[in-house]
């Protein structure tokens, strides 16, 4: 797993008062990473890190879109996404990351968001993406239909004679 700069946090910086940050992350974000669901996109987020006794708490929000392929076509497409998401971290003796509470070395201090932040927006990607209807790549969509109508016209398979003679059986019990 790569990184992307911008998104590492020196938590032994962070001020008591606490910091902002307003990122703009685009293709190179999503290239940076080099993960497998999102490649490019513009996706704006805001990061928002607040130091509490022993702990920091993390409140972000992105909002945007990501380039995903189409899952009719197979063409890219534009998906809109919105996320939010908030993670405990805490500094540590043995680095841990679970849903909960995240544990960074205390003695490098150093978060790096960059996959917390990519999961936060590959997560707000609905499982169905597709384009709207009549935007779907027109040579794709006419060999669709093609395949499923020869499909469909097909006549009846034949049922195996042994099936029926379970059927039956079924059929006086």
């Amino acid at each position: 797993m790569s990184t992307y700069e911008p998104l590492k946090i020196n938590l032994l910086g962070v001020s008591a008062a606490g910091e902002q940050l307003e990122l703009d992350l685009d293709d190179s974000f999503f290239g940076a990473l080099d993960a497998p669901e999102v490649k490019r996109g513009s996706v704006h987020v805001s990061l928002s890190i607040r130091k509490m006794s022993g702990f920091y708490e993390f409140e972000a929000e992105a909002e945007g879109e990501v380039s995903v392929p189409c899952d009719r076509c197979l063409d890219d497409m534009s998906q809109p996404i919105s996320a939010d998401s908030r993670w405990t971290v805490k500094l540590g003796s043995e680095p841990n990351e679970d849903d909960e509470l995240i544990v960074v070395d205390e003695n490098d201090g150093v978060l790096d968001a960059s996959w917390l932040i990519y999961e936060m927006i590959a997560l707000a990607i609905p499982i169905k993406h597709v384009h709207e209807t009549g935007k779907c790549n027109d040579a794709m969509t006419r060999k669709l239909a093609e395949l499923s109508a020869a499909r469909s016209s097909d006549e009846e398979p034949e049922t195996d004679p042994r099936w029926e003679a379970l059927r039956e059986l079924k059929i006086k019990s």
